[in-house]
């Protein structure tokens, strides 16, 4: 049988419009966006309106909304996302309790740094019935920790470890195999609060070995550290805690995709 041109693929994807066809698309194409990571328990209404005008003001690609240990509500602060803005937003849950059917979509994650049972397959099969209802757009992620100098909250709330930094050739086979297993993107972690952002050659290696997007996010806080993160071959980056800190710099970090 011959093989199926990308082109015809797309064009399916796109009768349904979808953020993973986009993503595909703006890969081809070799541009790259900026996404920003909010922590509800990071917020109050004031802070999040004020971090969501910086996000428009920036033309920030989407949001993602989700935590390590998330205790307000992911509807409420969604709907309040929604009545502020129109940039989609997609849960990038921390546990089966940030599921929520107001959100377009989800980062459907696979821990796969790690050999916690629960964060390569077993809470998926838990939250699988609740999304199929939902109809939201599902993007199977392969993630993957990244030590950045820090003991973070995913790592302790997982119960795994990071792969090393200078052990850039462990994370490209842990990328590979996540590809081969059909995750339509790779996203490398540092971490909330990461110390540093991931280092570059491990980066740049990474993206040489895949043909999916990658994603990297943890640590990225200024537009010279983005503009790295860029050149060395990430797709899409991921602000969060320096939006936190001062939600003016989304503009200046987000001006890098362009």
């Amino acid at each position: 049988m011959p093989a199926i041109p990308n082109d015809f693929i797309l064009l399916t994807i796109a009768n349904n419009y979808s953020m993973l066809y986009d993503i595909i698309k703006i890969k081809q194409n070799k541009e790259k966006q900026v996404v920003l990571l909010i922590d509800p328990d990071k917020h109050n209404e004031l802070s999040l309106v004020t971090i969501l005008q910086q996000a428009v003001l920036g033309n920030i690609s989407f949001i993602l909304i989700g935590g390590s240990i998330t205790s307000k509500s992911i509807n409420e602060c969604i709907s309040l996302i929604k009545k502020r803005c129109s940039i989609p937003v997609f849960l990038f849950p921390g546990s089966l309790m940030q599921l929520c059917d107001q959100a377009d979509g989800i980062l459907l994650l696979s821990l796969l740094s790690g050999r916690n049972a629960d964060f390569l397959i077993g809470n998926h099969v838990h939250a699988a019935p609740f999304i199929k209802r939902s109809g939201m757009e599902v993007i199977p992620t392969g993630y993957i920790l990244i030590d950045c100098g820090k003991r973070t909250s995913v790592e302790y709330i997982s119960n795994t470890f990071p792969i090393p930094s200078n052990k850039p050739d462990i994370a490209v086979a842990t990328a590979m195999a996540g590809e081969m297993l059909g995750q339509k993107i790779i996203y490398l972690e540092g971490g909330s609060g990461a110390i540093t952002n991931i280092n570059t050659s491990l980066i740049a290696e990474v993206k040489a070995n895949i043909t999916i997007p990658l994603i990297v996010g943890g640590g990225i806080r200024t537009y010279n550290q983005a503009k790295d993160v860029f050149n060395a071959g990430a797709d899409i980056i991921v602000i969060g805690t320096a939006a936190e800190i001062n939600p003016a710099s989304i503009i200046d970090i987000a001006a890098t995709a362009r």
